[in-house]
């Protein structure tokens, strides 16, 4: 996909306006992502259109449900390659964001990729979600968390709600089993202070499967003793 192609691809689904230097640096990204995946496993999709279309695209489409996310503080919980987090980074540069990857493999690309891309107001936090959730820094400190293919709901619950502050939110990337996925959560989301906002439909452009957004409000606080220890929440999760 040319990045004129890709620029007016965003504009008219999400009418967002990139600058130049904007689409440049999404294709950089692009270029490192492509050039570090030959010699380590960072994505199955190995080709332009393909990242464009399930990495970036699917990225942004929180803004379908979000709006924009100028100035907002944002922690992306088990980043991987940087999604969604570093979409949403290059595309409203006031994003004051965290990516929080336990694979120390992982974040030397990520690493890499914040230095080429010259980022601001960007945090790299190596280590489990369960430990980092539990550090004042980042406690309740987040206007938003988001997850994209992490854990089903019920673990993902605990992993995203004691990083986003009362009135902030918490955002679950899904596919089509979302609703029966909520269900199951629904013990966790209240227990870990949630309540569940809405489920949003998006068709992103050119992905076959349409994606599920879960909206998670925070309403109350997370009760200290969450997250348990690293693994507790995958092995013996809250239903």
């Amino acid at each position: 996909m040319h990045p004129a192609q890709f620029r007016d691809l965003v504009r008219d689904w999400l009418g967002l306006s990139l600058t130049p230097k904007q689409e440049a640096q999404f294709f950089t990204f692009l270029d490192l992502l492509l050039q570090w995946n030959e010699r380590m496993n960072l994505t199955a999709h190995r080709t332009p259109e393909r990242v464009v279309v399930y990495h970036f695209l699917d990225s942004l489409s929180v803004v379908e449900a979000l709006g924009p996310l100028e100035g907002l503080s944002l922690v992306d919980v088990g980043t991987g390659a940087g999604f969604p987090g570093l979409p949403l980074k290059l595309a409203f540069p006031s994003l004051q964001l965290t990516l929080v990857e336990s694979s120390a493999k992982i974040a030397r690309f990520l690493e890499q990729a914040l230095s080429t891309l010259d980022l601001s107001d960007v945090r790299l936090v190596v280590e489990r979600a369960e430990r980092v959730a539990r550090l004042p820094e980042h406690r309740e400190q987040y206007t938003l968390a988001l997850a994209r293919g992490v854990a089903p709901m019920p673990t993902l619950a605990e992993y995203l709600l004691p990083f986003v502050r009362v009135g902030g939110h918490a955002v679950a990337y899904k596919g089509p089993k979302a609703p029966q996925e909520v269900w199951e959560a629904q013990r966790a989301i209240e227990t870990l202070g949630g309540r569940l906002e809405r489920i949003v439909p998006v068709d992103v452009p050119h992905l076959p499967a349409r994606r599920m957004l879960v909206l998670l409000a925070k309403v109350a606080p997370t009760p200290a003793r969450f997250p348990r220890k690293p693994g507790i929440p995958a092995k013996r999760p809250l239903v």
